[in-house]
């Protein structure tokens, strides 16, 4: 049967058992939604059974239960590894949100609800299609599954579970669906994702909060200091400050400079659709390259003294901020970490006392765009969406995918369909119906190409 017919024809049924997940508050930052990431793990592992796996384990790790799944066709043939997260962001703010969360609805040609992009649409998208060409005797590829409920609390217990599983997870080639594409009629693939570096800062001046009137002026206060010392880390042109900060950063190439230069980009409505009358960056790169294959550092959070409703003329004893940078490859997260620690502290006037704590962390990835399977995904771009895809890196970090090189010594293809517009990781989250189908369609595409390469 011809996969778009397959789809028309079947998709009710697809659309009740991905909203079967969705109805799982599978919320791995709280720990009393515990019994519910079980309940959609054990759905996931009775769904894949379903779609035509030989078997689908829910295996213990440190944490959060891992799925695994695998249809073995023949051992000689090139074996496919699918990874996905079936935890989800939490809800909040609830009264944000036009429906239910976690009842999911069908509006405007979209499903609206936590998940149906992040993680929950996407990774179904890769299980329809394995289905389809199970069901039609098409699969040329050895297909496993790996699916983890940790994702979106940094995947703390996936790295453990693959060093003790390498047999089990060995393949040629790790495909993953939660990525986003430039735009509807604009199908693109990431070739690169940033690392990431997270630190929390504690500066503590007077041993107790002081009257502001009688020691004002002459006391230093915390806040102040917190908030100049975060100044220089940043220069004027832009630069972060961290000596041999840049040591290992990769220049991007000129080729690549100038297939980014060739990207559809509307600065202005860039600008427009988050409310900024300027951008602001490092000097001598574009925004698109700024946000994407350069590093970067924030302030994510910043607090201290009184912050309850009226005024307390207060000198606070503490300030707290938490910070991060954006990574590119070849940066070591725990290198650039101890970087940061030795030089923050350095810049600590003796007035205050300032503690840094290393956080989470991950590495960069970039997926050569000569991969045989990047090739296959190519293809099912073109096929599915009636153009070829554009290469492009992308600002954000997914820590697992540089582990799993590291780990299992294999690439991932980071073939995602998302759109800017799915809002992930806020209210009225949701996913259009038409690139669910298209998204099916391209991965049928992609390991039709992948097994006859």
């Amino acid at each position: 049967m011809e996969i778009k017919k397959y789809i028309t024809e079947n998709e009710p049924k697809m659309l009740e058992d991905l909203f079967s997940l969705i109805r799982i508050p599978s919320i791995s930052a709280k720990p009393e939604y515990h019994d519910d990431m079980l309940a959609c793990a054990k759905r996931w592992a009775q769904l894949l059974l379903e779609a035509g796996a030989d078997e689908a384990l829910v295996m213990p790790s440190k944490g959060n239960p891992i799925v695994f799944g695998q249809k073995i066709v023949d051992p000689d043939a090139k074996t496919v590894l699918v990874y996905a997260h079936y935890d989800v962001m939490p809800a909040e703010p609830l009264e944000l949100w036009k429906s239910d969360p976690f009842e999911p609805e069908i509006r405007d040609g979209h499903i609206w609800a936590r998940g149906a992009d992040d993680d929950k649409g996407q990774s179904f998208i890769q299980v329809k299609a394995f289905e389809y060409l199970v069901r039609n005797g098409l699969l040329q590829t050895n297909v496993k599954f790996i699916f983890e409920g940790e994702e979106e609390i940094g995947s703390p217990s996936l790295e453990s579970f693959c060093q003790e599983h390498k047999e089990l997870l060995k393949a040629d080639v790790i495909l993953v669906s939660d990525t986003s594409m430039l735009g509807a009629d604009l199908p693109s693939l990431t070739t690169g994702l940033r690392g990431l570096a997270y630190w929390e800062i504690e500066v503590t001046g007077p041993n107790r909060d002081l009257h502001s009137g009688h020691f004002g002026g002459a006391v230093a206060n915390p806040i102040n200091t917190l908030c100049s010392m975060l100044a220089q880390v940043i220069d004027e042109d832009g630069r972060i400050t961290i000596p041999h900060f840049y040591d290992d950063v990769e220049e991007v190439p000129a080729e690549e400079r100038e297939m980014i230069a060739h990207i559809p980009f509307d600065e202005k409505k860039y600008m427009e659709a988050i409310g900024v009358k300027a951008l602001k960056g490092e000097k001598g790169y574009s925004t698109l390259e700024r946000n994407s294959c350069r590093p970067s550092f924030d302030v994510c959070g910043i607090w201290g003294g009184y912050t309850g409703e009226g005024s307390k003329t207060v000198l606070p004893s503490k300030a707290y901020a938490k910070v991060s940078c954006r990574l590119v490859p070849h940066q070591n997260h725990e290198k650039i970490s101890q970087l940061f620690v030795d030089y923050f502290t350095r810049l600590a006037p003796e007035y205050v006392q300032v503690k840094v704590t290393p956080m989470h962390g991950g590495e960069g990835y970039v997926c050569p765009i000569t991969l045989p399977a990047y090739k296959a995904a190519e293809k099912g771009f073109t096929e599915a969406f009636g153009k070829k895809p554009l290469a492009v890196r992308r600002g954000g970090s997914i820590p697992i995918i540089s582990d799993f090189e590291q780990i299992l010594g294999i690439k991932t293809v980071l073939m995602g369909f998302g759109l800017e517009s799915d809002a992930i990781h806020s209210p009225n989250e949701n996913f259009s119906l038409d690139i669910f189908r298209k998204g099916i369609e391209a991965v049928v595409a992609f390991h039709k190409a992948y097994g006859t390469m």
